[in-house]
């Protein structure tokens, strides 16, 4: 009887303590969770604000949308021009920038397009046209960045399609997996390449041009168009993400000893 009692009480406390448990929702991009950054800092939000922060990982496109959706609390995407929109639509308020990094390109040692050495990105991707090419192809913020250098260079990427430029549809993680099976060059941003282990020959060739510049804003999804959403436990997130506390956790982030996001600075 005791034992039933116990279960009893059990049974009666469980949908209670669900129904107290604090979770955000955050769309967020690939490169955030394969590079190890979410693993890193989400749990420090938790242990200082008791709120427990849940990711969707996909492209920066299909964050936004999720976000239109209101099916996340906050966004957290690279690609300034479409954040911008996102907040001009009024589907996102109070867009902060949250932090950086830079992308890099990386190919086969050998490097047969001869990139090697130079620090001009639109001229490297002038030389990659006919050369084996992996693409997201997935509308990230990595995709759009990919796909702006390549109208720079005035390079139809899509004509090669099937051919020398193939498209994964997919993150980060896989694109650069075909890449290394194909001996490839394919376009990463450094957290996620300085976390990917299967390289075999792969190398960076071309880095250090500041258009590869990678900033990333953090959104709270528009609770007026979006009743449900979790205004005040987003702007939490937001808060802590953009102080000292988040800042010094981006910071303390390393992946073999190299620093790969840096805060945003403070305004």
């Amino acid at each position: 009887m005791v034992r039933l009692a116990y279960l009893l009480v059990a049974m009666l406390w469980a949908p209670l303590a669900a129904a107290q448990e604090r979770f955000i929702t955050i769309a967020s991009t690939t490169s955030t969770e394969q590079s190890g950054l979410f693993r890193h800092i989400l749990p420090a939000f938790k242990a200082k604000t008791g709120i427990e922060a849940r990711v969707v990982a996909v492209g920066t496109g299909q964050a936004l949308k999720i976000g239109e959706r209101g099916d996340a609390d906050v966004v957290l995407v690279h690609d300034e021009a479409s954040e911008l929109a996102f907040v001009a639509a009024g589907f996102g308020i109070e867009r902060r920038p949250a932090m950086h990094n830079d992308f890099v390109l990386v190919g086969p040692k050998a490097d047969p397009a001869g990139i090697g050495g130079g620090r001009d990105a639109v001229a490297a991707f002038a030389k990659l046209q006919g050369r084996a090419f992996i693409s997201r192809g997935d509308d990230s913020g990595t995709h759009r960045m990919e796909m702006r250098l390549w109208q720079e260079a005035r390079v139809d990427a899509k004509s090669g399609s099937g051919a020398w430029y193939r498209e994964t549809g997919s993150g980060m993680g896989p694109t650069l997996n075909m890449a290394s099976a194909l001996s490839a060059y394919t376009f990463t941003d450094r957290g996620t390449w300085a976390n990917f282990r299967n390289r075999r020959d792969l190398v960076i060739v071309l880095e250090g041009d500041p258009r590869l510049f990678n900033p990333y804003g953090v959104i709270l999804v528009n609770p007026a168009r979006h009743p449900h959403v979790k205004a005040a436990d987003g702007r939490a997130f937001i808060a802590w993400l953009t102080g000292n506390d988040g800042r010094a956790a981006i910071a303390g982030f390393a992946v073999a000893g190299e620093r790969v996001f840096f805060p945003a600075a403070k305004k």
